[in-house]
C-alpha cells in the first residue's frame, strides 16, 4: 500500500485521548443515491470499512422500500454479511423505523438497532408521518422490546440546530426531545445537524443544556453535516466539551431524502486527518480508508466531496 502523507502530530492534553468514529456511510451515505447501488457493492463497502478499523459501521435501514428504495435489499445485505463475517455481523447497527422494522431485525438475530426521531414537528410529520409528540408513542414499544431482547438501542434526533421549514429550533425543545428518547431506553443520543447550519457556539450551548438536564457527554454523539463548511469546527467544539463519539460517512456521502437542503455528512477521512493530527487514537487506518474511498468513487461514477480523500489520492 502506498505511503500517504500524514499530518504533523501536535497533541492537545486538554482533549480526550480516544474518539469513536461511528460510520454511517452504508446507510446514511448511500440512501440518497439515485442510481441503485448493487447489493454486492454495499456488502463489500461494509467489510472494507470494518477492515479499515472502524468499530461501528451502520449497515443499512430496515425501512419499507417505498420510502428508501436504495435500501430495499437490507435483508440480502445483512444475510451476506453474516455469511462473510459470521456472528460479528449481528452486532452491526441498523436503523429501524418502527415495530415492523424491529421485528425484521430480531428475526435476523441483530443486536444493535437505532431509531430516528425529530426535534421539530415539521420534520416529524414529513419523515415519520407523526407529530412531534406522536413519534414517542411509536418509538416506545420499539425501544422497550429491543431492550427486553438484549439489543442495544441508539437514538438519533434530527434538526437539532435548525429546520428548513421552522427555522431556528429552540435549544430547550431539542433537550426535551433528547431527554424523552433517553428515558425510553436509548443508550446513546446522536445530535443531528441535519441541514448543516450549526456553529461551534451553538454546539456548546446545546451540550451545556443537555448536561444540565442530566445527559452527560459520554452518552452523546454529534452527527454533523458540512453544508456550510462548519462540520469540523463543530466537532472540535464538541470534542473540547468532552464528547467522544462522532458520526461520519466515508467520502462525505449522504444527506437526507426528506430535507432537500441537507447535503453530505462530515467525511470520515476529513475527521480522521484532524484527529490524527491531534494525536487522538481511533484505531482507524487512513491508507485503508483512502483505498476504500477511491474504490467507492469508481462504483458511484463521481469524485468524493471529501477534501482529504482528494488530497491523498495518487
Amino acid at each position: 500500500m502506498t505511503e500517504l502523507r500524514r499530518p504533523q502530530v501536535v497533541p492537545d492534553p486538554s482533549l480526550p485521548d480516544r474518539v469513536t468514529i461511528y460510520e454511517v456511510g452504508p446507510r446514511d451515505g448511500l440512501q440518497n443515491e439515485k442510481a441503485v447501488v448493487p447489493t454486492t457493492v454495499k456488502v463489500d463497502l461494509v467489510e472494507r470499512l470494518l477492515d479499515a478499523g472502524l468499530p461501528l459501521v451502520e449497515a443499512t435501514s430496515l425501512v419499507h422500500p417505498r420510502w428508501v428504495p436504495q435500501l430495499a435489499d437490507a435483508e440480502e445485505v445483512l444475510g451476506a454479511l453474516v455469511d462473510r463475517l459470521g456472528d460479528r455481523a449481528r452486532d452491526l447497527p441498523v436503523l429501524v423505523p418502527n415495530e415492523r422494522g424491529l421485528d425484521r431485525a430480531l428475526d435476523l438475530g441483530l443486536r444493535h438497532v437505532a431509531v430516528f426521531a425529530s426535534a421539530t414537528d415539521s420534520f416529524a410529520r414529513r419523515n415519520l408521518n407523526r407529530t412531534l409528540d406522536e413519534q414517542y408513542a411509536m418509538f416506545e414499544p420499539v425501544m422497550t422490546r429491543a431492550r427486553a431482547a438484549g439489543t442495544r438501542v441508539r437514538a438519533y434526533v434530527s434538526m437539532c440546530f435548525g429546520d428548513p421549514w421552522e427555522g431556528d429550533v429552540p435549544i430547550a425543545q431539542v433537550v426535551a426531545a433528547g431527554k424523552r428518547l433517553m428515558d425510553l431506553g436509548a443508550e446513546q443520543l446522536s445530535l443531528g445537524d441535519t441541514i448543516g447550519v450549526g456553529t461551534p457556539g451553538h454546539v456548546v450551548a446545546l451540550l451545556d443544556a443537555l448536561n444540565e438536564a442530566g445527559l452527560s457527554d459520554d452518552v452523546l454523539a454529534l452527527h454533523a453535516h458540512d453544508t456550510y463548511g462548519q462540520a469540523l469546527g463543530n466537532v472540535a467544539a464538541a470534542l473540547r466539551h468532552g464528547v467522544t463519539t462522532f458520526d461520519t460517512s466515508a467520502g462525505g456521502l449522504g444527506g437526507c431524502p426528506y430535507a432537500e437542503s441537507a447535503t453530505g455528512n462530515l467525511a470520515t477521512e476529513d475527521l480522521l486527518w484532524m484527529l490524527d493530527g491531534l494525536g487522538i487514537a481511533t484505531g482507524v487506518s487512513m491508507p485503508r480508508l483512502v483505498e476504500t474511498g477511491g474504490w467507492l468513487e469508481g462504483h458511484l461514477g463521481r469524485p468524493s466531496p471529501s477534501r482529504v480523500l482528494r488530497a491523498l489520492q495518487p
